[in-house]
């Protein structure tokens, strides 16, 4: 366990630690520093701040959701359909966008996208458009981003859930006289719960802390979270306030996790076990 308890002391624990007492600092003077939450304060007392901050908490949450109802066909394709080497190949392709850099698939999307993309440029070939058609900058282009980042995260829970779903299970479901519909809503959905909130926990937290693709993909009106605290700590040097903001997105992380799992009747050790 010392490799483990080392790591987590280190490069989490400690850090945390040291950031959450620069979150309480505000500076008096060069070198002067009173203690208190008068950086807390300025959260809540700043519409633009808490507005950025549910707009971001929404957004990731619709993002889980997104990924969730296209990555479940796909993963019980993969998991229940496929077969023999099929199942390894569907998966590889699934694998290989992750290949390359997030800043490599952003900027792939951006190319798609923009107005001299290939699908503005499709679109005025087959007519259904006048001219140039810009599809960059707003959050029908971010969210797309978000999922396509994700996308593997869900995935993989859930084939491994579904895999161990016995297939006797479907068929006399249906031997009963279920439909489709009701064979996946009393047996398929019950099984794969655990992978749904395992998969939907750590796209929602890749969601929540991405910079990247909100920075690349949104537009002005398209603002997120960490671009603000990447600001106060990078653009205006107030480590203070950004360090402030930076345990606020925990605790609201923190927060919708447990809520979930509550809601869910799942634990974390039953999640992630």
């Amino acid at each position: 366990m010392l490799p483990v308890l080392l790591w987590l002391g280190l490069l989490i624990i400690l850090p945390h630690i040291d950031m959450f007492f620069v979150s309480l600092r505000t500076r008096v003077g060069v070198g002067e520093y009173e203690y208190g939450l008068a950086n807390y304060a300025a959260f809540f007392t700043e519409p633009l701040y808490l507005r950025t901050f549910a707009r971001t908490a929404i957004m990731s949450v619709l993002a889980t959701a997104l990924t969730l109802v296209i990555a479940f066909p796909v993963a019980y394709f993969i998991a229940k359909v496929a077969r023999g080497r099929w199942q390894g190949v569907l998966f590889l392709f699934c694998l290989v966008p992750f290949w390359v850099s997030e800043l490599v698939r952003t900027f792939g999307w951006m190319i798609l996208l923009r107005e001299t993309g290939v699908f503005s440029s499709v679109l005025q070939w087959a007519g259904l458009a006048d001219g140039p058609v810009e599809m960059l900058y707003n959050d029908a282009a971010m969210m797309v981003g978000l999922v396509y980042t994700s996308m593997l995260f869900m995935v993989v829970p859930l084939v491994t859930t579904l895999q161990s779903l016995d297939d006797s299970l479907v068929e006399a479901g249906y031997d009963l006289g279920g439909n489709g519909f009701t064979v996946f809503r009393e047996i398929i959905l019950p099984h794969a719960v655990p992978g749904i909130v395992s998969g939907s926990i750590v796209v929602f937290m890749l969601s929540l802390g991405n910079y990247l693709t909100p920075t690349m993909l949104g537009g002005k009106d398209s603002l997120w979270f960490t671009e603000m605290i990447y600001s106060q700590f990078i653009v205006r040097f107030n480590w203070e306030l950004g360090a402030a903001f930076g345990f606020l997105l925990l605790a609201l992380s923190s927060f919708i996790v447990w809520a979930a799992l509550k809601l869910s009747g799942q634990t974390l050790e039953k999640t992630l076990g």
